[in-house]
């Protein structure tokens, strides 16, 4: 018998089984290191007085196995547990843990409540007072067994019962693409009932459904003009029997203490206004009204996919400065995503303020690039004594806050920065010998935790923040290994799908929302528009759940069919709007799409791409017709590419680092020109000092395209520069996130006059993926992790690196240093994983599971 069990089960991509939105949820688990291969397992379902086994199954499969019994039905509970048989033993292991599931309701019959929000006039036009709902209600006399709360919103709300918060998440329910799936969430309620009066309610916000959202300040009510609650409260009593508790017609609606919210604006908040208890059976009926009810077709309730939103990370003031008409600005030391909670006392009526900045000009906040952002934040204090407080339903982009209006002394005690995003399980680890490198790796873990907001964001800070295409088409590759957001990038990839246009165009942000006259009407753009190809492979080849890759298949070939109608027979798509090799250095500040390459090489270039990512999908997932005409357009794309914009010599049209990164990264190229290629890339890189001469494009090609053709000196010189434009010019300039562009803040101290300056942008960070590959040496070569190749190529006086990925399978790791004697290293192998360690100097190995050391030399 193996002496230790497998891990708990999980299912689908999510943090736990409460709530599932499937009768039929997938299974995953991994085996202890020390167990070897797994070659069986037995699942054990156990659904009230009924146990279900599936006997011994003779798979090594144990990521994503399907549901082996009848399905759930809404609200059932079930435990499961696995135990697994390895190649090293002919008994079973020890069980699992036994991890609970719970479907969710599942089925629209399931829902009866209604939509519930503030019952007086309201001018749709104007900021609008956010409303505060609540239901009194008996437990009955009858014990109870538990009770779960189902809940979402149309808008943000936080909910309590008898007083006390109902889960964690933050900016509930996130945002989708609304009229078509609103998220609900399941909470356990149990501990939170008394016996007799009880109380539920839930504080209420605009949020990106009727709050003003967008550009140039934004635009209100894009989803709708009511402010409403949706909540069913189920419990279930000893004898089986339910309790509903649904907002209806019966519940009350007041102002509470939130005079103003808003995601851009902030959030005024005047606590001689709040009494702790409104959410209780005791709370005065005084200011309370009926409620309006409303409509929801409750088919499009959906639940999770992913973890929600949390506040994650908590971080003191490393500074705190005292300005002479006495102002407090604190440093954070951190450019991040959250709010500040903070602990004052002072007399009734004291306004504190509180602003925030992602960096300074002149010693004052650089409130500039925030455009109509306002970033602000007011407490208005009770006089009762020290009062905590944090705003609840905004969160801005900042390492400095400056806060007016504080009583007496600020001590570092009194404040705290709260760290918010989408809370995935960390997956993917690098540090190296190079102090400057781990911090523009430690920049790419930021911005992405800043940007990783229920959606794949642009930038947190500015009246933007929107899911930008092309942004998580280029980082997917560097997110995917730093955590698991499968789950996440799954639901919006589904938005993507939902606001794909009946003729296959791909918008340039999802979800789609009001926007400048640039971005209307949608029209389609490369790299963008390729998210629908792209994305959802990268996601199957790190986390090999070949469903994700046949859900959005359609959105794919619908994209790919599109391009292929623009582009004609000629296979060149030379027309329409694009936005080229954005943000090239060399883009004039009015134009960042005008850079040095020709926009439709770029075009064209990814249409051939996309096509080949198509076929491989189409391959994946058993469309053999499908992947043979998509290689076969794949194919004629590439010939009419060469034709049009590659030179007999291996010169390109667009003499330029991103054209020639691009033929060479998406394999453009005939054997004879490519080598040619690769010279001149490297060429033009070393003309230019190794400074950075691409754009969002053609970073996060260029260091694979130098090395791929035996230049990993000059990918090394690229990487290490440190002159603007450059990866490690931010870091000496004091950046603690990436920036979107290389010089968002110029080497004299004053920020780029541009109106699009955002100092956390994590698109230029998708670098941080060659150095997992490269530097660090590991690289995915099978779908789910299944295959591993181990092959650091060290270069640049770096001495060492180690890098760490939590795989499907459990800890792949590599530890390289360069001796005196030679390279040594240490590499673990997951379980039910093979590899191969390619370590400069010897032959490639296969390896199994396991830790392998090798020496520098042959008894070292």
């Amino acid at each position: 018998m193996q002496s230790l069990p497998p891990s708990p089960v999980r299912f689908e991509h999510l943090p736990d089984g409460l709530g599932v939105g499937t009768g039929t949820p997938r299974l995953s688990w991994t085996t202890p290191p020390e167990a070897g291969d797994q070659q069986a397992y037995e699942i054990e379902i156990r659904r009230g007085d009924r146990t279900h086994r599936t006997g011994r199954v003779a798979t090594a499969d144990h990521h994503l196995v399907p549901w082996p019994a009848e399905p759930l039905v809404s609200r059932e509970r079930a435990a499961v547990r696995v135990r697994t048989w390895s190649a090293t033993g002919t008994e079973a292991s020890p069980w699992s843990a036994p991890s609970p599931v719970e479907a969710g309701l599942l089925t629209p019959d399931d829902w009866t409540a209604v939509p519930v929000g503030a019952g007086w006039a309201e001018d749709p036009t104007a900021e609008r007072r956010p409303a505060r709902v609540r239901g009194h209600f008996r437990t009955g006399d009858k014990p109870i067994a538990h009770a779960r709360l189902y809940i979402t919103a149309h808008g943000l709300y936080e909910a309590e019962i008898n007083g006390t918060r109902v889960g964690d998440e933050t900016l509930a329910p996130g945002w989708t693409v609304y009229p078509h799936r609103l998220r609900y969430r399941t909470h356990d309620v149990t501990p939170l009932l008394d016996p007799g009066a009880n109380t539920i309610g839930a504080w209420l916000a605009d949020g990106w459904y009727r709050g003003k959202y967008g550009f140039d300040g934004g635009t209100r009510n894009i989803y709708g003009t009511d402010q409403s609650l949706i909540a069913q409260l189920e419990i279930t009593h000893t004898d089986g029997t339910i309790t509903v508790v649904a907002t209806d017609h019966t519940w009350q609606a007041a102002f509470g203490p939130i005079l103003t919210s808003g995601l851009y604006e902030g959030e005024t908040f005047d606590a001689r206004l709040d009494d702790p208890h409104w959410a209780t059976p005791s709370a005065p009926q005084d200011g309370w009204t009926p409620v309006r009810t409303g409509k929801r077709d409750t088919r499009t309730l959906v639940a999770p996919e992913g973890p929600p939103v949390r506040c994650t990370q908590d971080i003191p003031p490393v500074t705190i400065t005292r300005t002479a008409d006495g102002r407090h600005l604190l440093d954070f030391g951190q450019n991040l995503v959250g709010r500040l909670r903070l602990t004052a006392d002072g007399p009734a009526g004291t306004t504190l303020t509180l602003r925030h900045a992602e960096v300074l000009q002149d010693g004052e906040l650089a409130t500039r690039p925030l455009r109509e952002a306002h970033s602000t934040d007011t407490l208005v204090l009770p006089g009762t004594g020290p009062y905590t407080w944090e705003p609840r339903f905004t969160l801005h982009g900042f390492r400095y806050a400056e806060i007016s209006g504080w009583p007496g002394e600020l001590t570092p005690e009194a404040v705290t920065a709260r760290v918010h995003h989408t809370d995935m399980r960390r997956t993917g680890w690098f540090e190296c010998s190079d102090p400057m490198v781990n911090r523009l790796h430690e920049n790419v873990l930021w911005s992405m935790r800043g940007n990783f907001v229920d959606i794949p964001t642009d930038c947190p800070q500015r009246d933007e923040r929107l899911g930008w295409t092309g942004d998580i088409q280029v980082f997917a590759p560097t997110a995917s290994f730093l955590y698991d957001c499968a789950g996440m990038l799954d639901s919006w990839l589904t938005d993507v799908g939902l606001e794909q246009l009946p003729d296959g165009t791909v918008p340039w942000y999802v979800p789609v929302i009001p926007g400048e006259p640039m971005w209307t009407p949608i029209q389609p753009g490369a790299a963008w528009g390729d998210v629908a190809t792209l994305t959802p492979w990268v996601l199957y080849r790190r986390f090999g759940d070949l469903e994700l890759l046949r859900r959005h298949y359609r959105t794919g070939r619908a994209w790919v069919d599109l391009v292929e109608r623009l582009a004609g027979p000629d296979r060149l798509w030379d027309t329409g709007f694009q936005l080229g090799d954005w943000l090239d250095p060399a883009a004039p500040p009015e134009d960042p799409a005008a850079g040095r390459t020709d926009r439709y090489l770029v075009a064209t270039a990814y249409f051939a791409h996309s096509a080949r990512h198509l076929a491989h999908a189409a391959r994946a997932l058993g469309h053999t017709a499908d992947a043979v005409r998509y290689d076969t357009l794949a194919d004629e794309i590439t010939a009419a590419f060469q034709s049009r914009y590659v030179h007999a010599d291996g010169r390109m049209s667009s003499d330029s680092p991103t054209a020639y990164a691009l033929a060479l990264a998406f394999d453009l190229l005939d054997a004879s020109r490519r080598q040619a290629a690769g010279d001149r890339l490297a060429e033009l890189v070393l003309l230019d000092d190794a400074r950075v001469a691409t754009g969002f494009v053609g970073t996060p090609l260029v260091c694979d395209a130098l090395t791929d053709t035996g230049h990993l000196d000059t990918a090394y010189r690229l990487l290490l520069q440190t002159d603007c434009p450059s990866w490690l010019y931010p870091v000496t300039m004091g950046a603690t996130t990436v920036w979107e562009r290389w010089d968002s803040l110029r080497p004299d101290g004053t920020l780029n006059p541009g109106g699009m300056t955002s100092f956390n942008h994590y698109a230029l960070g998708a670098v941080a993926d060659w150095l997992h590959r490269v530097v660090g040496g590991i690289e995915v070569t099978a779908p789910g992790a299944a295959v591993l190749t181990f092959r650091p190529r060290p270069g640049g006086g770096i001495t060492w690196a180690r890098t760490r990925h939590e795989t499907p399978h459990g800890t792949a790791s590599l530890f390289w240093e360069t001796t005196p004697s030679g390279l040594k290293a240490r590499i673990t192998v997951p379980p039910n994983c093979t590899a191969v360690a390619e370590l400069p100097g010897r032959a490639p190995v296969g390896l199994g599971p396991g830790t392998h050391a090798f020496p520098a030399t042959e008894g070292d």
